[in-house]
């Protein structure tokens, strides 16, 4: 960019920070250039001078200097194969002008990270159809577990959803196949949960009086003889693998997940792919819940039990 723009907030970037609003607006401009350009006066909100931390407010003006000094070397866009392609178009379950439903597949990251070459984040450019701009994440499943998972098409839209989230307006259903049988039919698990230093460098969590409060209620819904069951999940907080942690807490691991179940959470000849499905997430303002079918893997150990789900 070589010349001053003069640009009008819209409703959408309504009360939020000024470095906030460069970041959505112009996601190449790096934060040191434009706390840099805000220190200098150069960036402006109706004429004056402001701060990071200043709120926008629809109808201002905002003042946006050249800075082509400042932004950031484009790296080389990431070649993604195309079957990932059409996997997370063919996974959309609903779309409107605010948000898409998505089936994400177990085994595929929601977002990137150190040996993480395709994440959900990463195809998000592929589903933007009629939109300029794509959706944006707003809560996030373990790479492991399948279901919905939802995608705000606007600013407006995942600042509403996220605000959903934190207040706990939306319900979540999850769906699991755990070793044992939990002790009550059904019941309120309140174990809080912090970070365990594990050492390897990989994230792992625990249960921790002085960690962070996390309820989960749960359901049994089939008892299959005295070694496995299937329930339902609800989680009423959303710490870091909360349900796995909550369902090896009270001595029923979820199938298939040795990280916190161990050599108990695997039953010869099934499955040893984790058993965690996000089946429903139900949001205030649609009518009906949103579901996701269950896993290949999860649907294959149903057959093999003869349950019909």
């Amino acid at each position: 960019m070589t010349k001053v723009l003069n640009i009008t907030v819209q409703a959408e970037d309504n009360d939020i920070r000024i470095d906030r609003w460069f970041k959505r607006n112009f996601p190449n401009f790096s934060h040191t250039s434009i706390e840099k350009a805000l220190r200098k006066g150069q960036i402006r909100i109706d004429g004056k001078k402001s701060k990071s931390s200043t709120r926008v407010l629809e109808g201002q003006e905002i003042r946006v200097p050249p800075m082509v000094e400042y932004e950031k070397k484009e790296k080389p866009k990431q070649q993604i194969d195309e079957k990932y392609i059409k996997e997370i178009r063919k996974s959309v379950l609903f779309k409107d002008d605010d948000i898409i439903v998505i089936n994400k597949q177990a085994g595929i990251a929601t977002q990137g990270g150190v040996g993480v070459k395709v994440s959900i984040d990463s195809l998000l450019e592929y589903l933007k159809f009629d939109y300029d701009s794509k959706p944006k994440l707003v809560h996030r499943l373990d790479k492991d577990t399948s279901g919905v998972l939802m995608l705000a098409r606007t600013a407006n839209a995942a600042s509403n959803l996220t605000k959903q989230f934190k207040s706990k307006e939306i319900e979540k259903k999850y769906l699991a196949i755990v070793v044992g049988i939990p002790e009550l039919d059904e019941g309120k698990i309140d174990l809080s949960i912090s970070k365990q230093d594990s050492g390897s460098g990989k994230e792992k969590m625990t249960v921790s009086s002085d960690g962070q409060k996390a309820i989960t209620y749960y359901k049994i819904i089939e008892k299959i003889g005295k070694r496995l069951s299937v329930v339902e999940l609800f989680p009423i907080t959303g710490r870091t693998h909360q349900l796995r942690v909550h369902m090896s807490a009270i001595g029923t691991p979820i199938l298939g997940d040795g990280k916190y179940g161990g050599k108990l959470a695997f039953i010869e000849g099934l499955n040893k792919k984790m058993h965690l499905h996000a089946d429903e997430i139900k949001l205030p303002s649609y009518k009906k819940p949103f579901s996701a079918p269950i896993s290949s893997n999860m649907l294959e150990t149903f057959n093999k039990l003869g349950i019909e789900y």
